[in-house]
């Protein structure tokens, strides 16, 4: 097999310089293509298939190997990738908890008297965590059971090409596919680096609720997991360079920041300048964005939520043809294909999108492409959508209306709150809206933004009108029930005429 790759390699490759290292690679490897062992090296394992990164990388394993391919399954960590593990099921886990709390704490708007719930946060946390833990443990004995599936509980990293090292065996196969993922990236704070700060990861382990936390950043991870944090009775503290959430269309991010304000502490652009930590203190200095004055605060926790970087530093790319940018992103071509022929890339360690319905979607699309019977088409990818799970929860796919302006594209817009509609009065949604943007040509939705109640549902009605690329026309022959939360959007396209 590895001297069909070579000759595959070979004819494929257009390069001068690589076909010369790849006749000079087999001349080495002759001996192990023979079935014989050379003195110097270990024999090689061959593959057809090898996948590094057990998260969307599941999307090519099983499914490759009920096909009959020989599969290798690479991941130093937990099976199951961060979704799984760090990252969207145990927050979200905690986030519906902490939904849960938030409606206890306004049910008197309501009428009811509810005494405020005693929190058994060690437990709770236990109990996220050994949920996950268990389906991760489930992943291992199907691979074990599988006749075409060996799975190294290793950390990959590559020799050459189509050759990797994994512990003290070496692998090799015709197709890799890199599915790594991202990391928690730290900015250069002073003082940061020596202190015991918590990133997502730690975050959704910590056992012992703090009295108050501060939080670096304005994100999504930032503002999903403060926000948990302060529904659980945490005095939190949000310090924000610019804007939260600043990728969001304007009109969200301007009611979400109105929103979390009443709720939290939000510090908006606000630079911290040093951070310390002594006798389980941590001391934020940060500049007064009105007077430029030095200030302090003190918690008892923190948590650094202020950017990703990719888990691929250590791979040793830089023995193969693959090549990354200078953030460390893995370059695909329209095809996932990295520079080195027959080596591919997905998911969040391309820099693309950061989504797992992303990485997804990319892992479906190589195996019907490579496996099935798709064509060899390059990916098309439909509008990505995405949601932030915090109160309000925000949903948005598409354009946004400063982009729209930016490019000097005509559109036509359509909003309607939460609080014109039936079900929108019966939650006393006070702040809750759709926006609606279309084309001002083609009357085709480009771009939806949700904040409110059930954003994250709402939003796949919008998702699958651009999907199908329909038209404000089409759109307002929908029916509706009523009276359920989604006549909002009706009234938001009614409202762009």
């Amino acid at each position: 097999m590895l001297l069909f790759w070579y000759f595959y390699a070979f004819f494929k490759s257009m390069n001068i310089v690589y076909r010369i290292f790849l006749v000079l690679s087999c001349l080495l490897h002759l001996p192990l293509i023979q079935g014989e062992e050379s003195p110097s090296s270990p024999a090689i394992h061959f593959y057809d298939v090898i996948v590094i990164g057990s998260g969307a990388g599941t999307k090519l394993v099983r499914p490759v190997a009920n096909k009959g391919y020989k599969v290798a399954i690479v991941e130093h960590s937990q099976l199951g990738g961060t979704c799984l593990n760090r990252g969207c099921i145990p927050s979200k886990m905690l986030i519906h908890i902490a939904d849960l709390a938030m409606d206890i704490k306004k049910a008197s708007q309501f009428f009811l008297e509810v005494r405020d719930p005693i929190i058994h946060f060690q437990e709770m946390m236990r109990y996220v965590a050994s949920v996950t833990d268990k389906e991760s443990a489930t992943i291992a004995p199907l691979y074990a059971q599988h006749p075409n599936i060996t799975f190294y509980p290793h950390h990959a990293h590559f020799l050459e090409d189509h050759v990797v090292q994994v512990g003290d065996t070496i692998i090799t196969a015709p197709r890799i596919f890199i599915t790594t993922g991202v990391e928690a990236y730290p900015p250069a704070i002073p003082g940061l680096d020596q202190v015991p700060y918590m990133t997502y990861a730690e975050a959704l382990k910590c056992e012992v609720l703090p009295k108050k936390l501060l939080v670096i950043g304005g994100g999504y991870i930032a503002a999903e997991l403060g926000y948990f944090y302060g529904a659980m009775g945490a005095e939190t503290h949000f310090f924000v360079r610019d804007r939260m959430l600043s990728k969001e269309d304007a009109d969200v991010r301007d009611v979400f920041e109105e929103a979390f304000s009443e709720m939290f502490h939000v510090h908006l652009h606000t630079e911290v300048k040093h951070v310390k930590h002594d006798k389980g203190v941590f001391t934020l200095v940060y500049e007064d964005p009105q007077t430029h004055q030095l200030l302090s605060m003190e918690g008892d926790a923190l948590l650094v939520a202020t950017g990703m970087r990719p888990l691929t530093k250590d791979l040793g790319l830089e023995y193969t043809h693959v090549q990354a940018d200078k953030n460390g992103y893995i370059i695909v071509d329209e095809y996932l294909q990295t520079e080195a022929p027959g080596v591919f890339a997905f998911g969040d360690c391309i820099g693309k999108y950061g989504f797992r319905h992303s990485a997804n979607y990319e892992g479906e699309y190589l195996f019907k492409t490579l496996f099935g019977s798709a064509k060899q088409e390059p990916i098309v990818y439909p509008r990505v959508p995405h949601a932030i799970f915090t109160r309000p929860q925000i949903a948005s796919v598409g354009m946004t209306e400063e982009t729209l302006q930016r490019e000097g594209k005509t559109y036509l817009k359509g909003m309607a709150l939460y609080q014109h509609s039936a079900m929108g009065m019966a939650l006393q949604a006070e702040r809750g809206f759709v926006k609606l943007l279309f084309d001002a040509h083609s009357h085709e939705l480009i771009g939806a933004h949700i904040i409110g109640e059930e954003a994250a549902t709402m939003i796949h009605i919008p998702i699958a009108w651009m999907t199908e690329h329909a038209t404000l026309e089409e759109m307002e022959k929908m029916m509706y029930i009523h009276p359920a939360l989604p006549e909002v959007i009706r009234n938001a396209v009614r409202q762009v005429k």
